[in-house]
């Protein structure tokens, strides 16, 4: 790997670093050339620490170290993506992040809309909230619009009608959401069981 450590005057250069799982962003460090070697002979992200004018490995004294898992350069070959795997917090506040953020995978659209299925469960009315419906009416109601719902994805399967197809597939990934989350489970729950089966 071709890294530009001398385009800046003090041999620095930024690494970001990102969880290799979740693809969060953790924290943003800086490193020099033996920086970067220590760190690719341990497998511990090690930083050179501006404020204590040294190699610093990330963990050294809380323990929360970051493994790595991989190293990127950037276009300019002056900046560093590193994906790790966080032994505890990466903030030395206790924080998941340095920005206070939490460390979880989010499937974006589907993340909100998890979100919002959990919000219309404990706070919306029945009447008015269709989940909220589903919810007050129980687990077998809930079961029962999967199941209808993934019959009709099969019956527009066989047909051409890829519209329609689409929007029953829609209709099932909704209410399998709901079912989840009556079950006391999320889409996360799903993805870890596919892979641990994963070979």
């Amino acid at each position: 790997m071709n890294i530009d450590f001398s385009k800046n005057t003090d041999g620095l250069i930024p690494a970001i670093i990102q969880d290799s799982e979740t693809n969060a962003v953790l924290m943003l460090g800086y490193m020099n050339a033996e920086a970067y070697q220590k760190t690719m002979d341990t497998k511990k992200v090690t930083f050179y620490s501006r404020s204590k004018q040294r190699l610093w490995t990330k963990g050294e004294e809380s323990g929360n170290f970051l493994n790595l898992v991989d190293i990127k350069n950037d276009c300019d070959n002056d900046t560093l993506l590193i994906q790790v795997k966080p032994e505890g917090p990466t903030c030395h506040k206790g924080t998941d992040s340095c920005w206070a953020t939490e460390n979880k995978t989010n499937y974006g659209f589907i993340s909100t809309l998890e979100d919002t299925i959990q919000v219309r469960r404990e706070n919306a009315d029945s009447e008015k909230s269709y989940v909220a419906s589903l919810f007050k009416l129980g687990i077998n109601k809930i079961a029962q619009k999967v199941g209808e719902e993934a019959i009709e994805v099969v019956i527009e399967a066989k047909d051409d009608n890829d519209d329609l197809f689409l929007s029953e597939s829609a209709d099932l990934l909704f209410h399998y959401l709901i079912l989840l989350q009556a079950k006391g489970f999320k889409i996360n729950d799903v993805v870890d069981v596919l892979k641990s089966r994963q070979k």
